[in-house]
């Protein structure tokens, strides 16, 4: 979902900077994801 939010976003303002800093949140949240994945075993 974030991803497709952030290519509509850079479809709309034509600002790579705003679709690599959605890409970079959404890495953020997948690695925070796997910290507490791996403090809850």
């Amino acid at each position: 979902m974030l991803k497709d939010m952030a290519w509509n976003t850079f479809k709309n303002t034509g600002n790579i900077d705003t679709f690599l800093e959605f890409i970079k949140i959404k890495d953020i949240e997948q690695n925070l994801g796997e910290i507490d994945g791996n403090n809850k075993n």
